[in-house]
């Protein structure tokens, strides 16, 4: 298997996992990522998401409204929902789940977190 030069690093990655992408990441932050009701106008989404950079438990938030499509009381569901996307420490990773654990208005939310390879920089950032 010979591989074709590539412009693009991402594409070389993607071609061949073991190519080096040039950039130190040698640091890593914490992802955690939850789903709230598409039917929350986007203040009240947005209020409730900022809260934790507000409380300083996430550096920052992303959110975006999503269809999601899942099984629930057996049948298949599709709704909207807003995806909230949060970046912390991983220090702080285990108090920002709980906190969001008690605010959350669903009896079984989606909580996902992961460890993301980041820039020293952005690390330290987060890291506050």
């Amino acid at each position: 298997f010979r591989m074709r030069q590539v412009s693009s690093y991402k594409l070389c990655h993607w071609v061949n996992p073991s190519c080096i992408i040039p950039c130190n990441m040698e640091r890593g932050v914490c992802l955690v990522q939850t789903t709230l009701p598409g039917d929350w106008l986007e203040p009240i989404a947005a209020e409730w998401a900022t809260g934790f950079v507000r409380d300083k438990l996430a550096s920052c938030v992303h959110r975006n409204l999503v269809t999601s499509v899942y099984h629930w009381d057996g049948s298949l569901e599709s709704s909207d929902e807003w995806r909230i996307q949060l970046k912390t420490s991983i220090n702080n990773k285990d108090k920002l789940v709980s906190e969001i654990q008690k605010r959350h208005p669903f009896d079984t939310p989606q909580i996902l977190a992961w460890l993301a390879e980041s820039t020293d920089e952005y690390a330290s950032w987060v890291e506050g």
